[in-house]
């Protein structure tokens, strides 16, 4: 059936025939059709799932109908249908995979285009395929008598006969869906695959206690080697834990043939055949003579001159062919040569821009520690200014009874820096956040960098090793040609040493069979080489998007950085003017305060001496006057910026109250000096 599928290029002729057949009336005879067909789902031609397709249906009401059977056939018919349907369905959809799910690593990942999305679905249709496989499996356990021998007697081996291809299936299904867990787990979080494991872990148990219970059975032991699970399942957590991951193959030993269904030769047939062959090789070569009578020399010396032509002219065709196959030896050497070279310079094409993109991220952490520096010095400005409230706080403290209102106020603006301290913590923690993020950005470029380092000597060194194939290829031309120049002047010289050259020929054919197989193990060490350097740009393409994208989120986290701490100093300046013009308020009031003072009569009453009075106002008058000058320096100050408020504030506060004395001090002074130095 296998053989016709792939001659007519499909299964019509099969469906033919199985429409016929009585599948719904005899439940053995649909129990060994499933066998049939899951086999041609596997080895079949490829066009075998496209043309079953359209019968899909009949076998799942096949598989409804025989479920209602709860002994016998029934049920195991039942299940084995919706396998099949199911591996039709899993095939269908997922095209890249061939029916008996053999494929390479990379032809996993082609098959979900490098998705994590289609390797989350892919890995979800492989556990229901697995699922399916295993009730199977455990049905037709479920259905033997284990306490005898059942492995050994034609009813327990027709039930036991389809779970080869059931082996066969679950260890290529158990291999991949490993491989696609842990390519999940390094591109999601734990918890969004926490579901995948625990099914995975119930999957896991199940097929490990299946393949131990058939492994023991003796009708399995000379069809199939079936292989072992680990003891403990793979730990996704860890990423490392894929290289320690063997992938279970399946053996399946060649048949031993029967010998009742092969003839006996007879040992002396087999003898006699065997030198009838020789003989008919021999005289093909050297003529009938020599297979008659070897020792007869005269007849060898009677060999004509058109012989001795034929002979020589196809020698000479056997050499020209030789040469011509190491020509093509050398030439498809220098392909390859080629090949690799242009892949190098491809290479580091790639390393150079991987350089341009490190430099790139160094310039940006550059920027990164610049802006850094800012916000150091701005906090260390909001210190100087903390320190500088403080020392207004104090000066309040001591002057608690004459200034309670600006009291208040600088306990409001304590409160105000004290949250605009809590403010500048927390950006200054996010600054550490984004140096660390800064810090394993650096880490995975410089990982990335000595990948690349090793890449390139991998390549340098499987050019060495090319470059001294080709001249052992050489060597071994150059001494092919010496011997056959050696074996042209032996066959001129001398007829008799035929035998000689027919050695030398010999010795040459396995050269020659020397060197094809060392040109097909060049070339598979070329196709290895090309299949890890493509593997090794699809990694640099993943590191160089995830690299992409972590500058991107920095640089988004950067901009709203820079948004908090604008708007940060603009409340910082807002408050500072509204502080600055609070005191210049207080101040204001103080004076007022004085120069209302300068009518009161208990003021006007006030005695004591001139001289006295006139000292007190002289000294109260320089020190105003020295304030007046550092409150005309803190202002210029402040107009040149308008962040240096701590140096104008305490110039105001003291201006005000040595202004405010110095007036009740001249009033006073006034009051008791005569009338003319009194108005002076």
């Amino acid at each position: 059936c296998i053989l016709g599928t792939h001659h007519e290029k499909g299964a019509q002729t099969f469906w033919s025939v199985v429409n016929r057949l009585p599948l719904s009336g005899n439940a053995v005879l649909c129990w060994k059709f499933c066998h049939v067909f899951h086999k041609l789902l596997r080895d079949g031609h490829a066009n075998v799932l496209k043309d079953s397709m359209r019968y899909k249906n009949e076998l799942s009401d096949m598989s409804r109908m025989w479920g209602h059977l709860s002994e016998g056939y029934g049920q195991l018919c039942s299940i084995y249908l919706k396998l099949l349907r199911t591996k039709m369905e899993f095939h269908t959809k997922n095209p890249r995979f061939p029916g008996n799910l053999q494929m390479s690593d990379r032809q996993l990942d082609e098959a979900g285009e490098n998705d994590v999305n289609n390797f989350f679905q892919l890995t979800v249709e492989m556990f229901d395929y697995l699922e399916c496989e295993l009730n199977l499996f455990q049905t037709v356990f479920s259905s033997l008598d284990m306490s005898r021998s059942v492995s050994v007697t034609a009813a327990g081996q027709c039930r036991l006969a389809p779970l080869i291809q059931v082996i066969l299936d679950c260890s290529h299904l158990y291999d991949y869906t490993v491989k696609l867990l842990f390519k999940l787990h390094s591109c999601l979080p734990a918890d969004t695959l926490q579901g995948h494991r625990d099914r995975f872990l119930e999957q896991f148990r199940k097929l490990k206690d299946l393949f131990y219970r058939s492994s023991n059975l003796q009708y399995f032991k000379r069809l199939i080697q079936i292989p072992q699970l680990p003891e403990n399942p793979p730990n996704f957590l860890r990423a490392s834990a894929l290289s320690e991951h063997i992938s279970p193959v399946v053996v399946i030993p060649a048949e031993a043939s029967s010998p009742d269904s092969e003839p006996i030769m007879d040992l002396v047939e087999m003898d006699t055949a065997s030198q009838s062959l020789f003989d008919n090789k021999f005289d093909d070569i050297f003529g009938s003579s020599f297979s008659s009578d070897p020792f007869n020399f005269n007849s060898q010396n009677g060999m004509g001159k058109g012989d001795k032509d034929r002979l020589i002219e196809q020698l000479h065709g056997e050499i020209a062919a030789l040469k011509e196959e190491l020509g093509n030896f050398k030439a498809e050497s220098a392909r390859g040569t080629v090949q690799l070279r242009g892949r190098a310079s491809e290479l580091e094409a790639e390393l150079a821009e991987q350089r341009h993109l490190k430099q790139q991220a160094q310039d940006e952490s550059e920027f990164l520690r610049a802006e850094l520096e800012e916000l150091k010095k701005q906090r260390e400005d909001s210190e100087k200014a903390q320190r500088s409230l403080t020392e207004i706080e104090r000066r309040a403290q001591a002057n608690e009874q004459r200034y309670g209102k600006l009291k208040e106020k600088y306990s409001e603006l304590v409160q105000s820096h004290a949250d605009l301290l809590r403010k500048n913590a927390e950006v200054t923690k996010q600054v550490t956040v984004a140096r660390q993020a800064q810090g394993d950005v650096e880490r995975e470029k410089k990982e990335l960098e000595d990948s690349f380092q090793r890449v390139s000597e991998q390549a340098q060194r499987k050019s060495q090793e090319q470059a001294e194939v080709l001249d052992t290829l050489r060597r071994e031309l150059a001494a092919s040609r010496q011997e056959l120049q050696v074996l042209q002047g032996t066959l001129e010289s001398s007829t008799q040493a035929g035998v000689e050259q027919s050695t030398r020929i010999t010795g040459l054919e396995q050269e020659r069979d020397s060197l094809s197989r060392a040109v097909e193990q060049h070339g598979e060490e070329v196709a290895a080489l090309r299949a890890e350097l493509q593997q090794l740009q699809d990694t640099l393409s993943l590191e160089q998007r995830s690299s992409k994208v972590e500058l991107e989120t920095l640089q988004s986290q950067l901009r709203d950085k820079e948004s908090t701490e604008q708007a940060l100093r603009q409340q910082l300046a807002q408050e500072q003017l509204a502080l600055l013009q609070g005191t210049a308020r207080e101040a204001q009031r103080m004076v007022q305060d004085a120069l209302g003072r300068l009518e009161d009569p208990a003021h006007l009453g006030c005695t004591g001496s001139a001289g006295e009075l006139c000292n007190c106002l002289l000294s109260r008058t320089l020190a105003a006057s020295e304030c007046v000058e550092r409150l005309r320096d803190a202002h210029s100050k402040f107009l040149s910026n308008r962040a240096a408020v701590g140096s104008l504030l305490p110039c105001l506060a003291l201006f005000a109250h040595l202004i405010s004395d110095t007036l009740v001090q001249g009033s006073a002074t006034s009051h008791v000096a005569p009338m003319e130095p009194a108005d002076r």
